[in-house]
């Protein structure tokens, strides 16, 4: 079964950057694209950023120019590098990966802790 696993979370200062990682299993990496998303305190959840499987990228318009996500397929792992955080972007961040078939489920990680405070 599909498993994602987020790490790199933690306390940083405004400003500061942050890298986030999510491993999964078998070879979904290389073959599908891969999200991230985050969910703050009393908000609802919003779309970060998207890789495929040919590394096309696309981001929010509020982390363009600051965020950048990759993906390695040898490590089967997806990254996401925050730069220049803001206070408002503490939030859980999750990494997601849809599956369109018969009928679309999508798999979540447990999701990572960023906060971002003086």
């Amino acid at each position: 079964q599909v498993q994602l696993v987020e790490s790199g979370g933690g306390l940083v200062q405004p400003g500061g950057p942050l890298r986030l990682s999510c491993a999964a299993s078998g070879s979904i990496v290389a073959i599908n694209a891969m999200r991230w998303y985050r969910q703050a305190p009393g908000k609802q959840g919003e779309f970060v950023a998207v890789v495929t499987s040919g590394s096309t990228t696309n981001y929010a318009d509020s982390v363009k120019g600051r965020f950048t996500i990759s993906r390695d397929n040898a490590k089967n792992t997806v990254y996401l590098q925050m730069n220049s955080l803001k206070p408002e972007e503490t939030a859980v961040y999750y990494c997601n990966l849809r599956v369109r078939g018969y009928a679309t489920i999508d798999y979540w990680g447990q999701g990572t802790q960023v906060t971002v405070s003086s």
